[in-house]
């Protein structure tokens, strides 16, 4: 199977072009040969016209290219009519987009309103029950024909109206139905999503795109890997658009490490026609992460790489790290095999930071670059390896972009059977001018995360942040974000819309502000219950709003405390915390 033209080098995925809106008066269109189009999503609520319009023009005002409002009722899809004349009396043709759950009927009343409807199919239709039944292949047909007549009419509405239609599955929201049959897994969020897409076809609607996301980026990228192919294997015709995103990314330097991750190393493989970054902060935030991450892709990629084709290392499909060979750095500090990926600075970092470092220090240097025993190669040359235990890395200046040099490193290393150790590098060009703190996150996160998503990776070297305390901050970020490594607390926060129940980026401050000490521990923080209980399940702890000011606390995917008032909520989480034997005192500062 393969998702892309080339693992090695630059070539965009031929898709059909969707129309959302009319192109002459204000419309995008998205995929064929158009940019990649950034879109975000209100926070406000629904009913309150006044707030979505001022929310949808501060969004045109920074580039959004399509906005997405919640609507999740027939009441509520009914005030899209207002918003969306007071958008166009502003003065702006934005295409704007409905989001559904659950609620048919508020979908079919949508339609009506919005240039698009975005339907996950893990729930419309659907109540999640995490009920464990084994489908027959005729009970399952059965469940099939229900989930098209209640889908089905929606299609022809979009079809009739000229509408657009997003098909996007949720990691966080699979059906019952998908979860007996596929497992929480890739391939049931892709099978989820053609089951819907398979009823559209069938009734001869094709202005639609996928989406397929989680808050996990590793997930992620599978799963759109996985969609590419089977969409591939079922003929040219199947050639739809796809939007990207990480889900419940978060907020800061995390949310922007694990959106850079996730859509950026697809974005670099060819993959996603429209974006949205999906931050717990104010939605204009999101498109300037948009704009910076769109402008770093050419500039980490080439259509022109002079490579052979080498088999991969790695399944593209499948998660697994490289075999590699344990090494010792020195000072006790063991790499490779199956310790965890290390963090390596310059002379010029270690010299800054070694002064700082405390015993028990969580962010540490664990190599200095110039001292490590180091064999540094070009790829596109043949080379002959002696000895495994050796450590190997990509020179600088390599003619590549650094994630096809380091894939073909891996490749060729494997061709030959050695499991030597690899040092990645974010970046294969150094001393040019210093980049602006947050260019030098994306792109440090896009080249050394899309490469452990692939497996690949020992040690990490962080180079295009000048800073040295930030160069090893951003490292550990990284390695926290990709899930090979875990420093600190870790938090899946949902990006806020007009189903949220209470003030994400307050509570989520609140929460941090408590429990930002637990190494180890995941808390998830959700706004209302679409995404939350599965999106929850490799969560420790989940915060989720249940009612206006009511709250419900989670144990993994487990509802265990209902309608706790919202002043009350923080303590009882830390309260359910420390029933587990998960909370530990957190550590004073010193006077």
């Amino acid at each position: 199977m393969q998702y892309c033209a080339s693992p090695y080098r630059y070539h965009r995925r031929a898709t059909r072009p969707v129309v959302v809106g009319d192109p002459e008066q204000g419309g995008v269109m998205v995929g064929g040969d158009h940019p990649v189009v950034r879109q975000s999503m209100l926070t406000s609520d629904t009913l309150d016209t006044e707030a979505c319009v001022d929310q949808s023009m501060a969004l045109v005002e920074v580039g959004c290219q399509i906005v997405r409002i919640t609507a999740q009722t027939k009441r509520y899809a009914a005030n899209l009519e207002q918003i969306v004349a007071g958008i166009r009396k502003r003065g702006s043709n934005v295409p704007v987009v409905a989001d559904i759950h659950f609620k048919p009927a508020a979908a079919m009343e949508a339609v009506k309103w919005v240039e698009m409807v975005r339907v996950n199919p893990g729930n419309y239709a659907d109540s999640k029950k995490f009920a464990t039944h084994e489908y027959t292949d005729v009970e399952y047909a059965e469940e099939l024909a229900r989930i098209e007549e209640s889908f089905g009419p929606l299609v022809d509405e979009c079809k009739r109206l000229n509408r657009a239609m997003r098909i996007g599955t949720n990691h966080g929201s699979l059906s019952d139905r998908i979860m007996n049959r596929y497992g929480d897994t890739p391939l049931g969020m892709v099978e989820s999503a053609l089951e819907f897409a398979r009823i559209a076809r069938d009734r001869g609607f094709h202005n639609f795109k996928f989406s397929m996301k989680s808050s996990n980026p590793k997930v992620m990228i599978e799963c759109y890997r996985l969609l590419a192919t089977r969409l591939a294997e079922l003929g040219p015709d199947w050639n739809y658009p796809l939007h990207l995103g990480v889900t419940e990314a978060g907020e800061g330097e995390d949310g922007r490490i694990k959106s850079a991750i996730g859509i950026g190393s697809l974005l670099c493989d060819g993959l996603g026609d429209t974006i949205r970054v999906s931050l717990t902060e104010d939605s204009p935030n999101e498109i300037a992460v948009c704009n910076d991450l769109l402008e770093q892709i050419p500039l980490l990629t080439s259509p022109d790489s002079k490579v052979d084709e080498v088999s991969l290392s790695y399944d593209p499909f499948e998660y697994e790290r490289r075999n590699s060979t344990e090494i010792n750095l020195g000072e006790g500090i063991l790499c490779g095999g199956d310790q965890t990926i290390r963090v390596i600075v310059g002379q010029n970092a270690w010299d800054k930071l070694a002064p700082q470092i405390r015993p028990g220090d969580d962010v540490r240097p664990e190599g200095v670059y110039e001292n490590l025993d180091l064999l540094e190669l070009d790829p596109s040359e043949e080379f002959e390896i002696d000895d495994d235990s050796q450590m190997i890395t990509v020179i600088d200046g390599v003619d590549l972009p650094t994630i096809a040099a380091f894939r073909l490193l891996a490749a060729k290393l494997s061709a030959k059977g050695k499991t030597n150790p690899i040092l990645l590098k974010d970046t294969l060009v150094f001393g040019e001018v210093p980049l602006e703190p947050n260019v030098a996150l994306l792109r440090a996160s896009v080249v050394i995360g899309a490469l452990l998503c692939d497996g690949i990776g020992d040690a990490i070297l962080v180079r295009g942040e000048s800073g040295a305390g930030q160069s090893l901050r951003l490292a550990y970020n990284i390695l926290q974000a990709a899930g090979c490594r875990t420093f600190k607390t870790d938090y899946v926060a949902c990006p806020s819309c007009g189903r949220t129940l209470f003030d994400l980026q307050e509570v989520t401050a609140r929460i941090k502000a408590r429990t930002e000490h637990l190494k180890g521990v995941k808390v998830a923080i959700m706004g209302c219950i679409v995404n939350g209980p599965g999106e929850m399940a490799d969560a420790d702890f989940g915060y989720v709003g249940g009612a206006p000011g009511k709250i419900n606390l989670y144990v993994g995917k487990s509802p265990v405390r209902f309608g706790i008032p919202e002043a009350e909520a923080v303590e009882s989480l830390v309260n359910l915390i420390k029933e587990h034997n998960k909370w530990v005192e957190p550590v004073q500062a010193d006077s």
